[in-house]
């Protein structure tokens, strides 16, 4: 059994994206967010047709991201510092799971470049590389 995400990182509800660890590797994690359509920026985004802002389904893989830098040397507050290749291949709607996946590729000192892919029902809907400095 994984920790909580809350044990892991500062996040929380309104703002807070991943519910659940279902893996965590050295350099790999897998996590998951159920999407309710209860959550508040479905009343404007867009009302009668709710999508998932993709803004927020970078910041899910970001939270999956620091949930994986957790308690690694040299850890502590993660800030995304760029963001490279996003891709989006899909909508999210009310009632979907997402499914992510980030990997470390790499780490130089206080920085780490990652790749994530979020999935919903084994369809790719974001694909992203980013780096996070430890502060």
């Amino acid at each position: 059994m994984y920790p909580s995400v809350t044990d892991l990182i500062p996040q929380r509800p309104p703002f807070l994206f991943v519910d659940k660890i279902v893996e965590r590797l050295e350099k790999t994690i897998k996590t998951s967010f159920q999407v309710t359509g209860e959550e508040d920026f479905f009343k404007g985004h867009f009302p009668g047709n709710p999508i998932m802002p993709g803004v927020l389904l970078q910041e899910a893989l970001f939270q999956t991201g620091a949930a994986l830098m957790a308690g690694m040397a040299g850890g502590g507050l993660g800030v995304v510092t760029r963001v490279q290749n996003a891709k989006f291949k899909n909508m999210v709607r009310p009632g979907d799971l997402l499914e992510m996946e980030v990997e470390l590729t790499e780490s130089i000192s206080n920085a780490h470049y990652m790749k994530g892919t979020t999935k919903v029902a084994g369809k790719t809907v974001l694909v992203i590389e980013f780096a996070v400095a430890s502060v």
